[in-house]
């Protein structure tokens, strides 16, 4: 590859691989100081060495350097490693004491609470520094509660939890990758809002949001509408409908809904065209470039600096300063640079899938779609334009495919179809889009264009549910293991490149690469086929108990649930992540045998037989019983309560058990019990 020749391409991915590191390993801070310290000398060694006895050596101090930073970088931009992190007390875990924050973003809002992420100030008086979600319950706050807004409230932190069951989705994970360690639970008697505003970036872009929200909402713009266009134009999609977004996943085009390089693209030749009038001379060239760059930066800050955003800006701005300078901007040293600088500031953003999805997109466009767009060459306009357009999309969607699928286990198999009929239509809403906005930032939209808008975005979003309709195209509950994506990638990248230019050595590579991926499977299955455990989920009010051998699991619950196990969340997910099939269900009984284990399951009745003796005991359904008694007669060596209990006889229970010396699990409290 000849991207992987360039000095700058093994600096970014020495650098990026000190993240990774840093990440999983976490050093101790002495250690990696120390050993940026020796590097530092070490290179400047090796640089005054280099011009005599060659550049080799020279060359590998540089890569160890670019390592070493990347490690020194994660762990400066870890809030966790700051000694004034709130996470360093753990007093605010234990009791509730008064935290002053600010609020950085408003969040999608759930059932139940109004959601913002908040930057800490201080804690009973004491500065500290960090982020943290703020939870405000629902139709209980007073007063709109902005960004800037500075909060003082009475309440305690609630460290993070891990997923309550298996294989789902680590939202604890998520938010620490994010550098938010705990969550904060109030009501608006909690609460005393400053009079004050903190007025920084995140304050005026929020400000500058609303004030054009409340425009349109002038101008009877609809909500539906409205929403998808502050998607489409701001990247904020905090209030689109569960049934749009589900559209656009299921049609493949949910990327159009978080701002990136296609967005950034329009804006770009959209300023580009409107600065025509100002001549070409030394001066008007800086102009136009100062216009451009600042539009670029003031799109960036109104859609929220998501990670796609600011990498589609940094990418584009080194576009316009290379067009400025005259000189012929090599795409792949713009994605490198703008990928560096990026994660320079803000190492986080490595670890965010749109900034993952985004760049591994353009990379293929870039690489691969030049040898897609090379096997048929059209001779008019028309089919030149659909055939770069479908080139384009498949690229995208080749190269994005492992990931995409490792993540949401979903492929819409339409992508080609949406890609060629919304592209015209969302260049069309983008430019028209953004002059709306800017028209409504002055309270100057025309009621016209307005209508425009609205009518344009409706149409997208019926064309978008007419090719989501057909969801026998979208293949669901794909399983891919982590080495399987890996290898997957490694046969997708030998394929290409033998493609490219065939020789025998890439041939080889190809057959190497198909050798991984197969080897990657089976050692997958061998592991899976030789596992054999029993699960208690953490099912609201409703007892879910799988049996699992190899592929094969055995679902035990009630008839409400036996009889919508396949659509079953907590199953589905498990399924898939152990390539299993549900093969058997059972009605539940008292007594489940597993590995020469005894497992005696409580219902509601509370009966049960003396003499059993079972190893571990079930508590279901809130059974109205004397637990010591009941422990003093059986004996066992466990006790579970899962979900369907109340909480406030888990409690009795707990006690129960600590004072027999019985270890007690609760699943509403440590999650999901694994029985091997």
């Amino acid at each position: 590859m000849k991207v992987l020749r360039f000095p700058l391409a093994r600096i970014t991915i020495g650098f990026v691989l000190g993240l990774l590191f840093a990440h999983y390993v976490q050093p101790s801070i002495s250690s990696v100081f120390t050993i940026l310290l020796i590097s530092i000398i070490l290179f400047g060694t090796l640089y005054f060495f280099s011009k005599s006895k060659g550049s080799i050596y020279f060359g590998i101090g540089t890569y160890l350097l670019s390592f070493i930073i990347g490690i020194s970088n994660q762990i400066v931009h870890t809030d966790s490693f700051q000694k004034s992190n709130y996470i360093h007390n753990l007093e605010i875990f234990a009791r509730p004491l008064s935290i002053s924050i600010t609020i950085r973003e408003k969040l999608k809002s759930n059932l139940f609470s109004d959601r913002y992420i908040a930057i800490v100030n201080r804690i009973d008086g004491k500065e500290q520094t960090g982020k943290i979600i703020l939870n405000i319950q629902k139709n209980s706050s007073k007063h709109a509660i902005k960004a800037g807004n500075s909060l003082l409230i009475k309440g305690m932190l609630t460290r993070n939890k891990p997923p309550n069951n298996p294989n789902q989705f680590d939202y604890s994970k998520y938010l620490k990758n994010k550098q938010i360690y705990a969550q904060l639970y109030a009501n608006v008697d909690q609460i005393k809002i400053s009079t004050e505003s903190e007025k920084n970036i995140w304050y005026y872009s929020s400000q500058l949001r609303t004030r054009i929200i409340k425009n349109l909402e002038k101008n009877n713009f609809k909500k539906s509408e409205l929403n998808v266009a502050i998607a489409l134009i701001m990247g904020q999609q905090q209030d689109i409908a569960p049934e749009i977004i589900r559209d656009y996943q299921y049609a493949g085009a949910v990327h159009i809904l978080s701002v990136s390089g296609l967005h950034i693209g329009f804006i770009l030749l959209f300023v580009t065209y409107m600065l025509q009038a100002i001549p070409n001379t030394k001066r008007g060239s800086f102009i136009k470039l100062l216009v451009i760059l600042l539009s670029l930066a003031m799109f960036g800050i109104i859609a929220g600096l998501a990670p796609s955003v600011v990498r589609s800006v940094t990418m584009f701005s080194f576009v316009a300063i290379g067009n400025h300078l005259r000189r012929s901007v090599n795409i792949y040293h713009t994605l490198l640079v703008s990928a560096l600088l990026i994660l320079l500031f803000e190492p986080s953003f490595l670890f965010d899938v749109g900034f993952q999805l985004s760049y591994i997109a353009l990379f293929f466009i870039v690489w691969l779609q030049p040898l897609l767009a090379s096997i048929w060459l059209p001779k008019n306009k028309v089919s030149n334009y659909i055939w770069n357009i479908l080139t384009v999309s498949i690229a995208a969607q080749i190269g994005t495919l492992p990931l995409s699928i490792y993540y949401f286990h979903q492929f819409p198999c339409l992508f080609f179809i949406t890609n060629l009929v919304i592209i015209p239509v969302l260049s069309f809403i983008m430019i028209l889009g953004v002059l709306v906005m800017l028209m409504a930032a002055f309270n100057l939209i025309p009621p016209f264009l307005s209508d425009l808008l609205e009518s344009s975005i409706y149409c997208l979003n019926k064309i978008i549910n007419a090719i989501a309709s057909f969801e026998q195209f979208i293949i669901q509950d794909i399983p891919l293991h982590f080495y399987f994506l890996l290898s997957g990638y490694t046969l997708l990248f030998t394929v290409i490149i033998w493609f490219k230019k065939p020789s025998f050595n890439k041939l080889i590579a190809v057959l190497i690469s198909i050798i991984i991926l197969q080897l990657s499977y089976f050692k997958i299955h061998w592991k899976i086929l030789n596992e054999q455990e029993l699960l208690v989920f953490n099912s609201k009010n409703s007892t879910l108990i799988t049996e699992r051998k190899g592929e094969h699991i055995l679902l035990y619950a009630n008839d409400s649930l036996l009889n919508t196990a396949q659509q079953n969340r907590l199953l589905k997910s498990y399924r898939i992540a152990h390539l299993s099939t549900l093969l058997q269900k059972r009605q539940l009984s008292n007594f489940i045998y597993f590995n020469g284990k005894k497992i005696f399951v409580l219902d509601s009745s509370g009966l049960y037989p003396e003499n059993s003796a079972p190893d571990i005991i079930l508590l279901t359904q809130s059974a109205k019983i004397n637990l010591d008694r009941m422990l003093q007669k059986m004996k066992p060596k466990l006790v579970i309560a899962d979900a369907s209990n109340f909480k406030t006889i888990q409690k009795k229970w707990k006690a129960s058990c600590e004072k027999q010396k019985i270890p007690f699990h609760a699943t509403g409290e440590k999650g999901f019990y694994r029985l091997n």
